[in-house]
């Protein structure tokens, strides 16, 4: 059973930073692809940006240019950088590992932005 763990939710001010991790029981390549959703108070759960088994990245446009992926293959972790904050960036934030018959999700990790 593939497990994901989040971390690195908080407290943030308008204008500040944020790192996510999301770590994988295995390695996160096996994946066909690894994403970051989003699910803000009575809204539809939204992809935030997504990386295929080859690398390939895409960002939703709200994020776009302030947000970015990277990888940790050493300890199967996918990383979400998150600059520029806005107050419409909070919300618990997801990370989900398709497999090719099955998706595995994470318990989510909340990120306030407030001054």
């Amino acid at each position: 059973q593939v497990q994901l763990v989040e971390s690195g939710g908080g407290l943030v001010q308008p204008g500040g930073s944020l790192r996510l991790s999301c770590a994988a029981s295995k390695n996160i390549f096996t994946f066909l692809s690894m994403s970051w959703y989003r699910q803000a108070p009575g809204q539809q759960r939204e992809l935030v940006a997504s990386m295929t088994g080859g690398g390939t990245t895409i960002y939703a446009a709200s994020v776009r240019g302030r947000f970015a992926l990277s990888t940790d293959n050493a300890e199967n972790r996918l990383h979400l950088d998150m600059n520029t904050l806005k107050p419409d960036d909070t919300a618990v934030y997801y990370c989900k590992a398709r497999g090719p018959e099955i998706e595995y999700w994470g318990q989510g990790t909340q990120v306030t932005v407030s001054s």
